[in-house]
This record gives C-alpha cells, sequence and structure tokens, in this order.
C-alpha cells in the first residue's frame, strides 16, 4: 500500500543540534550526574526509507543502538540475530504486513512494540493492540514524541541503573492473581501468565487499587503515563487482559465495567457472583456500559432507542 512521503525535520533526516540549534552544554563540574541508562537496542521496520533514516537518526541521537529493515522477513531475520529491546513497526509493510511481524516476534519471545499506523485507520490501530502492540504512533507524526513514547516504554522494561525496587510487603496479590514487577511475571492461580508489557502494567495497577473505579482517562495517565491520547488504547487492553486472567471473559468478575465511570477490580469478584456493572445488556466497543438495549454506530452506549454519548 503506497504511503505519503515523509518530510523529515532537517536535510539529511536528522534532528537539530538542540532547540537553539547548538549542542546542549554539559552540566557544571560539581553536579552529581545521574547514571547513564545503558544503550537499548532498537529496532525500526518501515519501507519508507526517508521515514526509516529520520527515526533511527532521532533514536540514535538519543542514544540508542539501531538496526533497520524494510519488510517483514528482513526484520525477523535481524531480530534472530541480535534480539532487539524494542521494535518501531510500521503497520503496512509489502509483503509479510506489520500485524504477522508483530506475532511472529512475539512468538518467538517478549518484546515490546510500538506500531507505526496511518492516520484515520482506527480499525488498523485497534488490530495492532489486538495482536500485542504496546503503543502506536500515527503517521505523519513527530519524531521526538516517537522517542519518548519509545523511551517511556522502555523504562518500564529495563530499570535504571542502581534503582531499587519500592519497599513493599509483598508481590501484589488478589483474587488469585499475583505480578512480580522485578521478575515481570503474573500469575493466575500459580500458573504464569503470557502478557504483554502493557496487560502486566495494568494488571499490577489493579491489584494495587482493589476496590477502587478508574476512568480510562486515568488509566492512560497512570499505566501509560500519556495525559492524552485515544482512550480505545485502554478500551483494548482490558479487553486482552480479562481474556488471560477471568474464568469467563464474556462475564468479568474481576476487571468489572462500572456504568458512567470506568473499570474496578474486585478480587473478591471470583466467588461466584457476576460483579458485572452491565445489567440487561452488554459492553460496547468503547468500554461503556450498555443497559437493556445495543451499542451505538460509533461504539457508545445506548440506552432506551438513543444513544448516550
Amino acid at each position: 500500500m503506497p504511503q505519503q512521503p515523509y518530510q523529515p525535520a532537517s536535510p539529511g533526516g536528522r534532528p537539530p543540534e538542540g532547540s537553539s540549534g547548538r549542542p546542549a552544554e554539559p552540566p557544571p563540574s560539581g553536579s552529581p550526574a545521574a547514571p547513564a541508562p545503558a544503550p537499548a537496542r532498537v529496532l525500526v521496520v518501515d519501507d519508507d526509507p526517508t521515514v526509516a533514516e529520520v527515526v533511527a537518526g532521532y533514536l540514535e541521537r538519543a542514544g540508542h543502538v539501531v538496526d533497520r529493515a524494510g519488510d517483514g522477513p528482513t526484520a525477523l531475520e535481524l531480530a534472530g540475530a541480535h534480539r532487539p529491546d524494542l521494535v518501531v513497526l510500521d503497520l503496512m509493510l509489502p509483503g509479510m504486513d506489520g500485524l504477522e511481524v508483530c506475532r511472529r516476534l512475539r512468538g518467538a519471545g517478549p518484546v515490546p512494540v510500538v506500531m507505526l499506523t496511518a492516520r484515520g485507520d482506527e480499525d488498523d490501530r485497534i488490530l495492532g493492540l489486538e495482536v500485542g502492540a504496546d503503543d502506536y504512533v500515527t503517521k505523519p507524526f513527530s519524531p521526538r514524541e516517537l522517542v519518548l513514547r519509545v523511551e517511556s516504554v522502555l523504562r518500564r522494561t529495563r530499570p535504571a541503573p542502581g534503582a531499587r525496587p519500592p519497599a513493599e510487603a509483598g508481590p501484589p496479590s488478589a483474587g488469585g492473581l499475583a505480578v512480580d514487577p522485578a521478575a515481570r511475571r503474573a500469575t493466575k492461580d500459580g500458573t504464569e501468565l503470557a502478557l504483554t508489557l502493557r496487560e502486566f502494567d495494568l494488571l499490577a495497577f489493579f491489584l494495587r487499587h482493589p476496590g477502587r473505579a478508574f476512568a480510562r482517562e486515568e488509566l492512560m495517565r497512570e499505566v501509560w503515563g500519556w495525559d492524552f491520547g485515544d482512550l480505545s488504547t485502554v478500551t483494548v487492553h482490558v479487553r486482552r487482559l480479562r481474556g488471560k486472567v477471568e474464568d469467563d471473559p464474556a462475564r468479568p468478575a474481576l476487571v468489572q465495567t462500572v456504568w458512567g465511570v470506568g473499570y474496578r477490580f474486585d478480587p473478591a469478584g471470583r466467588d461466584g457472583r457476576d460483579g458485572s456493572a452491565v445489567r440487561g445488556g452488554c459492553e460496547g466497543r468503547d468500554g461503556s456500559a450498555v443497559r437493556g438495549g445495543r451499542e451505538g454506530r460509533d461504539g457508545s452506549a445506548v440506552r432506551g432507542g438513543r444513544e448516550t454519548g
């Protein structure tokens, strides 16, 4: 599928030396310097050489080691030779598309994926999240925003040098579920769960705040670290998480939908109660509850024959 041409931020696809065009000044000699994180290996997969060059340039300037691939088979070959810490993956690749590449990468082992999608292709974005992408950025995008998204994901998978886990009574656990943040391991009734990065973070957050209802905006801010974004990201991850932690994902008892609010984790939900906040209806695609009726064309809740927004 042809892609729109991408205009580099500066000649040669390289970022400017700083906001003023000059290299950043070093910190004062007496100031203690924070330990620098080890460079991450990032695999950039995009068939548009200009996009790949710009993205690689910004990531390299941020201190990362970058491998580049223009198609799916080459990406899988590079990932097999040098396992990346993160993959920036274009959805619309020739031949093997980004969804299939993501599936195969994940089949070989856990790896964070930031998907690049075309603006307005909501179904494609949701498909990318459904196959396990941890984040996505829509084209055309700001390369600096992409770097921030990449580093946000990396911080959750690669602790900073010298960082110590917070002192807690123990790993969060409730309702037969438990997470070990240091090992990035989650279990249900003792059996390990295959969770993506964001699914793990979402479950850990719910376990730390049992019984409290959170709006999707709050979850996006607390789990994703975003102050704004597409709320369908939260909805899709909740749906995927339910598919892995609920005894019956069609009737969720642990991660419940709260009418007019968002979601609540109820560790007592597995005691036989339904626990669902949706009565006589279903849950809309946007995560809202639908009572006594149907779902609107845009996925919003509909009551009594009219859309509620």
